[in-house]
């Protein structure tokens, strides 16, 4: 028996249904949620988007009747083997004629039928960041503090003298003159120059006595249709919008030298990743920034930053520079919360070392909130954690954040490690010094 339930949910309970049904298929959604997040660019990660999960993830457990026993009554119309009364000896091994398993193109497990449904932007980044151990992150509400502002609203026919359009009155008041064909101060002084010029010389009563009574009608029209009529007049309209009191910018820097694989270049973009997903969870307006160095560094955007393919030396200094340049042209620290992560093998001209330090601590460290470096190595290295040998970049970089709290460094060989050290880099306390690789 199949009951089929057509009334219309009350109020509210669509919410409670559709979560009901996120925590049955959770399993299968997350793991299609991980699998879309590959796909997807860093900045189309925490929006809404298609889930795609088979359909043996969303069925229901149901009560059915078991074909192999009890007494059923069957209709077989056009039937030339029984008569009624008959008995049909059941099938062997209890198995009946119907439709089964089936074959894998009628829906078997073979097939490719699937469900898709969408997920909003706090179900998504939920699945996303469940078995990430952030629960921090995840699950706290921040709210960001807004202020009241003004911009401007087209113009009103009523408001303060102060916010009064000097320019959109005159043009209303111009295009109304004309219209009337009010008379122009210019033709009324040339009338009057006229009369006078006439009155010296020898008149005419009847020339004259025309000349005044037009004279006399222009002043009068003149008078009746204003200069600047009320109806003219037009005030500046300006309406309250929320401005947003924090603003975040997002500086990826990455090392495209020979040295850095495909692995390498993977992991640090999950890393950014990430980072992006806790500034707009922080920050409603978030820019991402791209830079790409070699021996030379540039501003490129994220399809060339991880996809263009480049040869050559390190040079960490460039990247440095370049970054400083951007802040001062478009970033400035006063209005920006300035966040910079960058990813490297550790590689970098000797001869480099001291012009990197001076930078970090001159010029980029006092306009970041908190400097991120990530050390990428080879998947068949040790876990984070374990100590190994000090690169150059290394080097260069652990005595700046001994002595700096907003410089953060940590390595990573492995996939499964990017989410336990993001944890650690951003559950610091101020002040406490960066730990070991």
């Amino acid at each position: 028996m199949h009951i089929i339930d057509r009334r219309l949910n009350p109020g509210g309970k669509s919410l409670a249904n559709r979560q009901r049904f996120l925590r049955r298929v959770r399993d299968v959604a997350q793991r299609a949620v991980r699998e879309a997040a590959r796909e997807k660019d860093i900045k189309d990660l925490g929006k809404d988007g298609n889930v795609t999960v088979p359909v043996d993830g969303v069925r229901e457990p149901k009560f059915t009747r078991n074909p192999s026993t009890g007494i059923q009554d069957h209709i077989l119309p056009g039937n030339k083997t029984y008569i009624e009364g008959d008995l049909i000896e059941r099938p062997p091994g209890g198995g009946g004629g119907g439709g089964g398993s089936g074959d894998a193109g009628d829906g078997g497990q073979d097939s490719e039928d699937t469900f898709r449904f969408v997920l909003t932007r706090e179900e998504f980044l939920e699945l996303f960041l469940e078995d990430l151990e952030l629960p921090d992150l995840a699950k706290r509400r921040l709210a960001v503090v807004e202020t009241e502002a003004l911009r401007r609203a087209g113009y009103t026919v009523t408001g303060s003298p102060a916010n009064l359009a000097l320019g959109r009155t005159l043009r209303n008041s111009l295009s109304r003159r004309i219209a009337l064909k009010r008379p122009k101060a210019a033709e009324m002084e040339a009338l009057e120059a006229e009369i006078r010029a006439l009155e010296e010389s020898q008149p005419d009563a009847v020339i004259l006595d025309e000349l005044k009574a037009e004279l006399e009608r222009l002043r009068t029209r003149s008078q009746r249709i204003p200069y600047v009529d009320p109806i003219d007049l037009r005030y500046r309209r300006f309406e309250p919008y929320p401005r947003p009191v924090a603003q975040a910018v997002m500086f990826c820097l990455m090392d495209v030298s020979g040295s850095m694989t495909e692995h390498m270049k993977d992991l640090a973009k999950r890393f950014y990743i990430l980072l992006h997903i806790f500034l707009t969870r922080r920050y409603k307006h978030v820019e991402i920034v791209f830079i790409r160095h070699t021996d030379h560094a540039k501003e490129v955007d994220e399809e060339t930053f991880f996809g263009s393919r480049e040869t050559g030396g390190t040079l960490v200094s460039s990247a440095l520079v370049e970054m400083k340049r951007i802040i001062a042209e478009r970033y400035n620290p006063e209005d920006w919360n300035i966040y910079a992560a960058q990813a490297s093998d550790g590689d970098n001209v000797s001869s480099d070392g001291a012009t990197s330090q001076d930078l970090l601590r001159s010029a980029i460290l006092p306009a970041c909130q908190y400097f991120a470096y990530l050390e990428v190595g080879d998947e068949g290295g040790p876990r984070a954690g374990f100590v190994e040998h000090r690169t150059t970049l290394w080097r260069t970089y652990e005595p700046v954040s001994k002595t700096n709290s907003v410089l953060a460094m940590r390595k990573v060989n492995h996939r499964r490690d990017i989410y336990p050290v993001f944890r650690e880099l951003f559950a610091r306390k101020a002040g406490q010094e960066a730990a070991s690789p």
